[in-house]
């Protein structure tokens, strides 16, 4: 299981160029999709920013998920920030919800305005690289499968998530001195993956 983060301003300011230039091109990678960007219902293709540093999940919230109990002491959790699909939240810099994860197994979910959903890591294609301070980045893409979803989420359940990752293991580098976030997160319902070439 992997993540995308940094801690480094210089890389932080470069990502948030590139989430800019997501947003700008999205609607020629992805024709169509532009418009249900402004309805009051998620579109059909999410791009959403996963951002900071882990916490543990001591209290979790009942996300109406049957497949994740985040109470279970497995999970530790981030802030998502919007980029495409979340109706009314625009603002890159405010974050919307959050990633909850287990990194000792296979399963996360997102809490978002509107509801919930579930997914599962199936595949990855990651690197270690070191940071030159004791820590290590995890960086690459993982691939995961939407298996529940509530409220306005409910058509995604089946589709994909890609996650272009970069996850700082911070010093001294075994992961014992924490995580820190950098992952754009690619969702697509059933199919829209495999024809968008993600």
């Amino acid at each position: 299981m992997g993540r995308f983060m940094i801690t480094d301003r210089a890389m932080i300011n470069r990502r948030t160029a590139i989430g800019g230039a997501l947003v700008a091109l999205s609607p020629l990678a992805f024709p169509g999709r532009a418009m249900a960007r402004e309805k009051a219902e998620p579109c059909d293709f999410l791009v959403l920013l996963l951002k900071g540093l882990y916490q543990p999940v001591v209290h979790g919230p009942n996300l109406g998920l049957s497949v994740v109990d985040l109470n279970d002491g497995s999970y530790s959790r981030t802030k998502i920030y919007p980029v495409i699909g979340i109706p009314g939240h625009t603002n890159l810099n405010k974050a919307v919800g959050n990633f909850y994860v287990q990194f000792d197994g296979d399963l996360c979910a997102y809490q978002l305005p509107g509801g919930s959903f579930a997914m599962r890591f199936t595949g990855s294609d990651t690197h270690f690289v070191g940071d030159g301070h004791g820590g290590r980045f995890l960086e690459g893409t993982f691939e995961l499968t939407i298996l529940e979803a509530t409220g306005i989420y409910r058509s995604l359940v089946g589709g994909h998530n890609r996650m272009v990752d970069k996850l700082h293991f911070l010093p001294p580098g075994d992961g014992s001195g924490g995580f820190d976030e950098y992952c754009f997160c690619f969702i697509t319902e059933t199919g829209h993956g495999e024809q968008s070439g993600l």
